[in-house]
């Protein structure tokens, strides 16, 4: 195993122990599909439990440190430019439908500056995870983004208004998780990924990993922490994939 900060190693404990609650819930939603009442509480339930969890967690030993996450929105500690930035579970509707593809995502942001990522699908049991200046990882291995250089060979993600407005341009995959499509993107499975009005949350742990694996990704800042228009991909189709959507 490589090297790892202390906060990316607490990052880790986090998701591995929030992840318990996401695989027995998950494992719980086939007797719920059938009641009256439907799966849609649950699940909510379990977003809140995951991120109170994580929150727990993360706190523990970086007590002073701020929040940004997508149930909650800010928590300003002590420290007001030092953010954990946490989706507890991206693919949300993935989950309530039973479809196993979702993800928890956290990042750290110092300063305006996004300096770890992590992504982790507990499902599959695939970590994907980015400090900056020290590479992108998969499951502890080094990861780096496709070398594809023709559009034709590559396979992009998106979201719904994304195909709608795109395809049969580029071809596209709607996966239902911005945050896996983009730790896709980072270990070269997609070769890139572009979404509009999207928030931080869903992608800040991406951008890193992106980035560490020697993609190209978009400035965000100005954006805030919703709306965020996002483009990615390998540096050889990058120019080519902003040119297929000029006008989306």
């Amino acid at each position: 195993m490589n090297s790892i900060s202390a906060n990316l190693n607490l990052m880790i404990r986090a998701c591995e122990k929030a992840s318990k609650i996401i695989i027995r819930d998950f494992g719980e939603l086939e007797n719920l599909q059938v009641s009256k009442k439907g799966p849609k509480d649950f699940v909510t339930k379990t977003d809140k439990k995951v991120e109170k969890i994580l929150i727990e967690e993360l706190t523990k030993s970086k007590r002073h440190y701020s929040f940004i996450s997508e149930e909650t929105g800010k928590i300003l500690n002590k420290f007001k430019d030092i953010y954990w930035i946490i989706d507890p579970i991206d693919g949300t509707t993935n989950f309530l439908h039973g479809v196993p593809h979702f993800a928890i995502s956290i990042a750290l942001k110092i300063e305006e500056e996004i300096i770890i990522g992590l992504v982790f699908d507990p499902i599959k049991n695939e970590i994907f995870y980015a400090e900056k200046n020290n590479g992108s990882f998969f499951n502890n291995n080094r990861v780096r983004v496709s070398s594809k250089s023709n559009l034709d060979d590559c396979l992009f993600a998106t979201n719904s208004d994304g195909i709608k407005s795109i395809y049969p341009k580029l071809n596209l995959r709607n996966t239902g998780c911005a945050a896996l499509d983009l730790a896709y993107v980072g270990c070269g499975r997609f070769d890139g990924y572009f979404h509009n009005k999207i928030n931080l949350w869903d992608i800040a742990a991406g951008k890193i990993i992106i980035e560490e694996a020697g993609g190209k990704v978009n400035n965000i800042d100005g954006f805030g922490i919703n709306k965020i228009d996002i483009r990615a991909a390998n540096p050889n189709i990058y120019e080519k994939m902003l040119k297929k959507l000029h006008n989306f």
